[in-house]
């Protein structure tokens, strides 16, 4: 008797897993191995294991870590090289114990350069390298029965040349972050004597360069006086001169003396109809900027939640740049269960046939556009139904018609001067009907006639200034990072995250600190290499042009190489004037404000509390410390009662001054008895903190029994 085929599945994650199991056989029995659960089924003479990986499960290292600089490099496991992620090492053992002596081996991890890496590393480590002779891929955009069974009865070869890009993507990303950012903490190490760690990168620093130009520019900035003037006339008409900025002071005033106590005069009316298009499916560029738009999300934030959307099978593959909606995707199917929900239905009904989407011209070889599956979740929490009920309205909205607008452009003379007003209604909802997250603008138009003389019932001179460009925000800077071609639709959401945790960049409206300023003017000076948007922008094509069998992985490595080393060898040919100069930056970054001794009030780190704290720059001559709540913030707005700089801290968040103490009475600082303590018998007294007012122990620290004033006043009622 013939042994029975064995055929292992390789998943990207445990819910994927599941899916794919779920999906490929009614009978697949869900089994343990350690910590880990795998998927089993035996069908037509054929026993099918299906396994997962947890995300990556090797990460790149160095060969030899005692060299000075790290260009050659291993792939090892990631639980050798982090502790926390020890968990890792039960699905690794997973994967091998099971994966043993297969006689077929399917890939199907996400169908992106990243899940085709973690499932070629999974296969080649711990199945064996004969065994990629066997694999088979499987490419899917959607976790839906329907594709999963399409993409595993036909699969597809692996791409090797994808494998590649993959390949010379992380190597990239290794030796130009971890070589230029360890050579950075050396010159600060060396030429002061002091550790602080730095952060470089590939993508990362002219990202961060980006930032810093925005913020010479706003700085340098000066505003320039301009004039507006308005006229206020009967039935609510607000008009503006129609010479707009008026430059010149006098001009101003001549024109306000000309229109003194003078009437409007109706020229001309245009009422002009404009067709306003639906929108485009989302990608995740398109996605992450509405979402924070509409409700304020990060693009991180809004990745995770639309690629947890998509594991479950809601959604389809969410990192994809497509504005693409093919027809093999099913809109009837999907428009049918979408319809269960009656909210949804509501808008379907509206939709007119034939189902044709508005596309846009941006195109991904792997997978289309955002959108829902139709399978209808059933329990999401509240920001993960908010993302997905954006996705669903924007697929409705898409295969709507066209918004029909109507604009009234009125011309009016006051004397000789010219004014003119805009009134916007909408003639036919169309496409926006569907769509609630789009403002829409209906003003009322004024029932007036060419010819009418309308009363003005007063004219202002408005006095404004020039305003300099605005700062990015998250939303904003990943559109402009893809319009210079820097980063992934994948990457670029970790990149500004990166920038935040270094201490680089600070606000929802980006600023960069002093650290980030002075880390980009430094290697601008001596090495300006690792800044440029060009030499990044290059090795992306590089990456583009190895998927599309171009240029070989080597060939890519090696010219990085090359300019890894020219950086390496300009900054140690500067390492004492760089490490001074960036460790200078350091120190004043961690500034945020005066103390009263007329030192510097310092963010300082207590190794023994494992907290930070403020303290003065003048100690020990000056011990004044000020405890920070852990997650807080010092602002630049000051404390109008003493002068010290505030805080932000708390969920949700909330302001204080830095000192806990400020503005309690010190005439009469005696605290209000409130009662006996129910632990120790002591007086429970009234105490204010950061938090508010609360009844503590006098007897504290012996005694930590507190309680709020609500209770205090419940246990009384």
């Amino acid at each position: 008797m013939c042994d029975i085929m064995h055929e292992v599945i390789i998943c990207e994650k445990p819910k994927s897993s599941e899916k794919i199991a779920q999906a490929l056989s009614n009978h697949a029995e869900r089994k343990k191995y350690k910590k880990v659960s795998y998927w089993e089924f035996e069908e037509e003479g054929k026993k099918t294991t299906i396994l997962s990986a947890v995300g990556h499960l090797y990460s790149l290292a160095p060969l030899n870590p005692k060299k000075e600089h790290y260009f050659d490099l291993q792939w090892v496991p990631l639980y050798d090289l982090d502790k926390k992620k020890a968990y890792v090492k039960h699905y690794a053992e997973a994967i091998k114990k099971f994966s043993k002596g297969a006689d077929k081996f399917i890939h199907a991890c996400d169908y992106d350069i990243e899940g085709t890496l973690i499932g070629y590393n999974a296969l080649q480590y711990l199945c064996g390298d004969e065994c990629i002779d066997k694999t088979h891929r499987m490419k899917f955009s959607t976790l839906t029965k329907k594709d999963v069974v399409n993409a595993y009865k036909k699969p597809i070869e692996l791409d090797f040349n994808q494998v590649d890009s993959g390949i010379a993507r992380h190597v990239l990303d290794f030796i130009f972050g971890v070589n230029i950012s360890k050579a950075l903490m050396k010159t600060v190490q060396e030429s002061t004597s002091r550790f602080i760690k730095l952060s470089a990168g590939r993508v990362q620093t002219p990202t961060l360069s980006i930032l810093v130009d925005r913020e010479k520019e706003i700085r340098e900035f000066k505003p320039v006086p301009y004039w507006m003037i308005k006229a206020f006339l009967e039935k609510n008409i607000v008009a503006d001169s129609k010479k707009g900025k008026i430059w010149d002071k006098k001009e101003a005033e001549n024109i306000m003396v000309n229109c003194k106590e003078k009437d409007a005069f109706v020229d001309k009316i245009d009422i002009a109809q404009t067709i306003k298009n639906p929108p485009f499916p989302f990608n995740l560029g398109s996605l992450q900027s509405e979402a924070y738009a509409v409700f304020g999300f990060s693009p991180k934030k809004t990745q995770l939640i639309a690629q947890n959307l998509y594991t479950e099978g809601y959604t389809s593959y969410p990192r994809t740049s497509s504005q693409k909606l093919p027809k093999s995707i099913g809109y009837d199917s999907i428009f049918k269960k979408l319809s269960k929900d009656y909210a949804f239905k509501k808008e379907i009904k509206k939709l007119h046939s034939p189902l044709k989407p508005n596309q846009g011209k941006k195109k991904d070889e792997a997978h289309p556009a955002i959108h829902p599956t139709g399978f209808l979740p059933k329990k999401l929490s509240t920001d993960e139904r908010k993302i997905y009920e954006l996705i669903v309205y924007r697929f409705i909205s898409v295969f709507g018609k066209e918004a029909t607008l109507e604009t009234m452009k009125t011309l009016l003379k006051i004397a000789d001067e010219e004014f003119i007003f805009r009134r916007k209604r909408v003639k036919y909802m169309g496409w926006l009907e569907h769509y609630p997250y789009r403002k829409v603008e209906n003003d009322d138009f004024p029932d007036i006639s060419q010819g009418d003389m309308l009363k003005v019932e007063k004219i202002i001179k408005e006095e404004k200034e020039t305003k300099p460009p605005a700062r990015y925000n998250e939303a904003s800077l990943i559109r402009e990072l893809e319009k210079r071609g820097l980063g992934t639709k994948a990457t670029r959401a970790d990149i500004i995250s990166i920038l935040y945790n270094r201490k680089y960049i600070y606000g929802k409206q980006i600023a960069v600190n002093q650290l980030g300023e002075n880390i980009i003017d430094t290697l601008r000076k001596y090495s300006d290499q690792i800044t440029s948007e060009k030499l990044t922008r290059q090795f992306e094509n590089e990456l583009k042009d190895i998927m599309a069998a171009k240029i070989n992985k080597k060939e890519v490595i090696d010219d990085a190489k090359k300019e890894v080393i020219s950086i390496l060898e300009d900054i140690e040919k500067n390492k004492i004037k760089i490490g001074k100069q960036i460790y200078q930056a350091y120190q004043d970054s961690r500034i945020v404000g005066k103390c009263k001794c007329e030192g510097n009030l310092v963010l300082k780190y207590s190794f023994r509390n494992k907290s930070t704290f403020v303290g003065c720059s003048n100690y020990p001559e000056c011990r004044a410390t000020y405890p920070l709540p852990r997650g807080a913030s010092v602002l630049k707005t000051k404390c109008e009662k003493c002068g010290l700089p505030l805080i932000s801290f708390g969920k949700p968040r909330q302001r204080a001054c830095l000192d806990p103490k400020c503005g309690k009475d010190k005439k009469n600082d005696e605290p209000e008895i409130m009662g006996k303590c129910p632990n120790c018998g002591k007086d429970l007294l009234k105490r204010s903190g950061r938090y508010g007012e609360f009844i503590g122990c006098s007897n504290f620290p012996k005694c930590r029994f507190t309680q709020s004033i609500e209770e205090k006043l419940e246990e009384k009622n």
